[in-house]
């Protein structure tokens, strides 16, 4: 970790919420007790290229990230397995390329469910993902909501693991 002119630790946290079309991302900076908005984004695949060329894409864009911001931490949602197991499955690929990604690098890796970013950043489990936006735009103090959507998700998982690791630990669900 980096030391700040005030003594505290630097910590870049890079937050992947998972997907094969769209994998959102962001960046924060956390200076102590101060969270400080870096960058976010997307990672898009065409959705006429073959599974393999879109998870390379995804591999690529993942590495690209790690280079570029070269965060301490990778934090990654865990997979929430609803009923569609076609998703499921492609969502399982784009979290096993982040993950792969991250290790590749040498970098930790976090991992949380939906249920843990919601409870974090909301102080409440059901929150709907208006509320999350929302909260994700005030922590971060963003004039707006980060778009795409994957992109605020992305910020929101960063944030889950600064505020885990301020606590010395997952966060609870």
């Amino acid at each position: 970790m980096l030391e700040t002119k005030t003594g505290g630790n630097v910590h870049t946290i890079l937050g992947i919420d998972p997907g094969t079309a769209t994998m959102g991302w962001g960046v924060v900076r956390q200076e102590g007790n101060r969270l400080r908005y870096v960058q976010h984004g997307a990672i898009v695949t065409p959705p006429d290229w073959e599974m393999p060329r879109r998870l390379g894409r995804l591999f690529d864009g993942v590495t690209e990230l790690v280079r570029g911001y070269r965060p301490e931490t990778v934090a990654v949602e865990e997979l929430f397995f609803n009923t569609n197991v076609t998703t499921a499955i492609t969502v399982g690929q784009a979290r096993g390329i982040a993950l792969l990604a991250a290790y590749r690098a040498g970098i930790e890796v976090a991992e949380y469910t939906p249920l843990q970013v919601k409870q974090a950043i909301t102080s409440y489990g059901r929150a709907d993902k208006r509320q999350v936006q929302e909260m994700v735009r005030a922590l971060l103090n963003l004039r707006e909501i980060p778009r795409p959507d994957d992109a605020a998700d992305g910020l929101a998982i960063a944030i889950t693991h600064a505020f885990s690791s301020r606590m010395g630990g997952k966060v609870g669900v």
